[in-house]
């Protein structure tokens, strides 16, 4: 694709509790935009307080996309997402407006703005059962050693027990003729279809970002997270969606509602690893050169959101000089 063929986006990345949210409404608001979700539990619907889903007066009359867009009990990969966004964004730049990605889902943003699709992800399900068969039946050595024969790199960098990603390496093989890694570096060398900007919020002072993050949870508890948990364990999502069941928010207060535990122990379970989500986030994006960082404090002390908001319009305004960026994920 031409450079001059990109959709210019603005996308808004960063740890859980830093702001995202508020900061692309107010850039939408600035700048003429609408709202993606770039986050994998947002998509569900009922899922709600535990996702920190901006309510309506938090979205300020902004449109959202890609928010309660599947029922919690169906599955929603990431080729799913990426053919969603796609034809969203496709749909908001016809309109004239810009199209902002916010969230902190770092794999759907890469597979998003890197080049190449995702034809190859549907998979073959059959096959797929029949490979975790043979792992069963076999050992995860043996289906690691099968990889290990045809796509010695992509065996060399995922563990034998990954049994997941060995499967999905081996279904890619079977399922197209081409290994992973050559699928990875295809898609890594075709051209992105966007000229995007990508800012990310980050705190200088970790502590400040992990003190907004242990309020957040207790606002959330306040706002009924226990209650939109249970109903969600009545209702079968976590055993139906493995995906669901293991979101942040969810699966630390279920140990408490089968008596395992009591609240305040879930409670500092759930800070816990919404902090330690929280750093992998900034693991993940911090190893992308195409995030332009913004720092979110100014001698010790949180940016008001009119002067974050200036800093981020700056980010994007110099980029405008500068079209037709490479994205390598």
């Amino acid at each position: 694709m031409a450079n001059n063929e990109r959709i210019r986006l603005l996308a808004v990345v960063g740890p859980t509790a830093s702001g995202k949210s508020a900061l692309a409404v107010a850039l939408a608001e600035r700048l003429g935009g609408e709202i993606v979700s770039c986050d994998s539990m947002q998509i569900y619907r009922r899922m709600d307080v535990g996702t920190a889903k901006p309510s309506a007066e938090e979205r300020r009359g902004i449109a959202h996309h890609l928010i309660d867009a599947v029922e919690p009990q169906e599955s929603f990969s990431c080729a799913d997402y990426v053919t969603a966004a796609r034809e969203i964004i496709a749909q908001i730049a016809s309109r004239g407006a810009l199209p902002i990605l916010c969230g902190g889902t770092g794999l759907y943003l890469d597979a998003l703005l890197r080049g190449g699709g995702f034809e190859e992800t549907e998979g073959d399900p059959a096959l797929r059962e029949k490979l975790f068969a043979l792992a069963r039946e076999q050992g995860n050595h043996a289906l690691h050693a099968r990889l290990a024969a045809v796509d010695p790199e992509s065996a060399a960098a995922i563990h034998e027990n990954n049994i997941k990603r060995v499967v999905r390496a081996l279904e890619i093989f079977e399922t197209t003729g081409m290994t992973k890694t050559q699928a990875d570096l295809q898609s890594r060398q075709a051209d992105s279809p966007y000229d995007a900007t990508v800012i990310g919020l980050r705190y200088e002072d970790r502590e400040v970002l992990y003190a907004r993050i242990d309020k957040r949870v207790d606002a959330m508890l306040a706002d009924g997270l226990l209650e939109e948990t249970r109903s969600l364990l009545v209702e079968g999502v976590f055993e139906q969606n493995a995906t669901a069941a293991q979101a942040i928010g969810y699966k630390e207060l279920l140990g408490h509602l089968r008596g395992e535990q009591s609240l305040a122990e879930a409670t500092e379970v759930l800070k816990r690893a919404t902090r330690r989500y929280a750093k992998r986030q900034l693991t993940w994006f911090g190893a992308k050169d195409y995030v332009k960082w913004i720092d979110a404090l100014e001698n010790g002390s949180i940016l008001p959101p009119d002067a974050l908001l200036e800093r981020a319009i700056a980010c994007f305004r110099e980029d405008e000089f500068s079209p037709g960026r490479a994205v390598e994920p």
